[in-house]
């Protein structure tokens, strides 16, 4: 059994791997080469310029404000979304009234409201912005017209026009299209929790608040942690990018208050042809997105539980 067993496990691992240093590790590796550069991305002349975008960047004050908005992201979206998750989540699978069948039951209708929750993922998030930018439409959206026909005509803001809201109504886009993934995504998990332990938590007296801080969400720690991650993932990458670039004026503006990392890299090299400083964001976008990552799994470690 133990013949060629190495053989054997080289021979499936040299293709996958080849692929990942290919598609992979070598456009980081360019990346990070053309970071030294002045390459325009037009031609393919360059010449090395040493430490000098770095330098450049940590000037850039669009460059610091455009990280404001990413780390501001990244901190609210995960805390929003899969908090919100978690309460629909819970709701949906323990936070019903009791039966007759069963102490633990989610809400009548759960069933109904997941495919509810989990509709906006179908939907791409350039069709979301475009709805969105539809409905926050300072003269003809339905946010405003909602509030004129209730007669708030007074208070009808210039949504996607105002620096001080403007980012805030991407959050808000954001949250509302990725909210869903997570609530099916927990609920999977609730529901491998042994309903015993809910029903001998209730006998004791518990209330649904105690019962979700004592047994589900240590029990989902793992599950949360990971979405944590990859919610932040999305903040500083392409969700955040996708949204900015179809639903803001500019895009990113008005004056750079909605603008984020992916999008300055993405104007720097496209419009501006400035490839080699547009990596060096790039590279410093990487580092951010490595060190949220780090952060986040070193301070949610705990000791794992399980049942």
């Amino acid at each position: 059994m133990q013949h060629g067993k190495y053989r054997f496990i080289v021979g499936f691992l040299i293709a996958p791997l080849a692929l990942y240093a290919i598609f992979v590790i070598w456009p980081f590796a360019q990346s990070i080469y053309y970071s030294f550069t002045d390459w325009t991305g037009l031609s393919p002349d360059f010449k090395m310029v040493g430490f000098d975008n770095y330098g450049r960047m940590l000037d850039d004050a669009i460059f610091w404000k455009s990280l404001q908005h990413s780390v501001l992201l990244a901190l609210l979206l995960p805390l929003v979304t899969l908090g919100l998750a978690l309460f629909f989540a819970f709701m949906l699978n323990v936070g019903g009234r009791r039966r007759k069948n069963a102490a633990v039951a989610g809400v009548r209708g759960s069933s109904f409201y997941k495919v509810a929750y989990f509709f906006p993922q179908v939907l791409s998030i350039v069709i979301v912005a475009l709805l969105f930018q539809f409905a926050f439409n300072p003269s003809s959206g339905m946010l405003n017209e909602t509030l004129k026909a209730v007669g708030l005509k007074s208070l009808q803001p210039d949504w996607l026009g105002d620096p001080d809201l403007a980012l805030y109504c991407v959050m808000v886009v954001l949250i509302w299209s990725t909210v869903g993934f997570f609530v099916v995504l927990f609920s999977a998990g609730m529901a491998s929790i042994p309903k015993d332990f809910y029903e001998a938590a209730l006998l004791d007296g518990a209330d649904r608040v105690t019962t979700f801080f004592k047994i589900t969400l240590p029990l989902l720690w793992d599950t949360v942690q990971s979405g944590w991650v990859y919610m932040g993932i999305l903040a500083l990458g392409v969700e955040a990018f996708t949204a900015v670039q179809v639903m803001t004026v500019g895009p990113g503006g008005p004056d750079y208050s909605t603008t984020v990392l992916p999008l300055y890299v993405y104007q720097t090299a496209f419009r501006d042809a400035q490839a080699g400083y547009a990596t060096t964001i790039g590279v410093g976008l990487l580092i951010v997105t490595m060190l949220f990552a780090a952060i986040v799994m070193r301070l949610g470690r705990r000791e794992r539980l399980e049942f």
